[in-house]
């Protein structure tokens, strides 16, 4: 009598999720078609509709008797589905590539969807999750594959190759280090000299030189692009040598004389996989 009881709860357990994800396509083709809102990773959508099926499926063995011969019958209709969605998925992906990657305390999605046909590649702001906007287009067409890093918990810092083999970066900004209302320049920010392991940042009005193992670039205000209220991307000659970000411990203090609080990293334009590095506040500059 328990056990019957219990299939019962799991079957109608099943049956009420696969309901949920049902209502919940049918709400995303809505706002897709009139919002232009998009699910974060294009995959999501077959996934979703796999994921349905097999909760269908399961709830049905659990809350009707059926002969071994029907419940074959609806084994091979899940498994033609679950195929037809996976080819699909593959479908889909010769159209419109997807790179997604998740922050590391799983608070926000970095998202990027490339047209395969085209070359032209977009960035999607997230929301509420799974879901996500067009923001804006890449400047150039990549070559290659995408390398992401996360620079900090809210900072991703995406690199990847053009045909005219430049080092393009883009980043993705999710947070705030002032009261989240007011704009603010990062390199103003960062006004004085930064320190680590071999390298030194110097940002003053002349723009920002870094210093590595003794070899020292300055870049101009006008070659500095800002992302965001978090980082920005020191170029030369139109291409990027460098993402500063601002740490989590960051403190803005816009109009202040007071020394700047909190760390900065620093993280090189390169293909290779290499790790940001942190730097703290030395001294002011004049």
């Amino acid at each position: 009598m328990k056990r019957n009881k219990l299939n019962y709860l799991i079957g109608l357990t099943l049956f009420l999720m696969s309901i949920v994800f049902f209502c919940m396509q049918i709400v995303f083709l809505y706002i897709n078609a009139n919002f232009q809102v998009e699910y974060i990773d294009n995959r999501l959508f077959y996934i979703i509709n796999m994921t349905l099926a097999i909760c269908l499926l399961i709830s049905i063995y659990f809350l009707i008797k059926q002969s071994k011969k029907l419940k074959v019958t609806y084994s091979i209709i899940l498994i033609i589905f679950i195929v037809s969605q996976i080819i699909m998925v593959i479908i889909s992906e010769q159209k419109i590539s997807n790179m997604t990657s998740i922050s590391p305390d799983f608070k926000h999605v970095f998202s990027i969807k490339e047209n395969v046909k085209t070359g032209e590649s977009l960035y999607y702001r997230s929301y509420y999750g799974i879901l996500a906007k067009p923001k804006e287009k890449l400047p150039y067409h990549k070559v290659g594959n995408f390398k992401v890093e996360w620079i900090e918990k809210d900072i991703a810092a995406i690199t990847y190759k053009t045909a005219e083999e430049t080092i393009q970066q883009y980043i993705g900004t999710y947070g705030d280090r002032g009261d989240g209302v007011s704009y603010y320049y990062v390199g103003a920010e960062i006004h004085g000299v930064w320190s680590g392991e071999n390298i030194e940042v110097v940002s003053n009005t002349e723009g920002i030189s870094v210093t590595e193992n003794g070899h020292k670039e300055l870049f101009s205000w006008d070659s500095i692009e800002q992302f965001g209220t978090l980082a920005i991307v020191l170029k030369r000659e139109n291409q990027a040598i460098w993402t500063i970000g601002l740490h989590t411990n960051f403190e803005v203090q816009s109009n202040s004389t007071k020394p700047a609080v909190g760390n900065i990293s620093l993280y090189k334009a390169t293909m290779s996989k290499i790790e940001p590095v942190r730097l703290h506040f030395k001294t002011s500059t004049q």
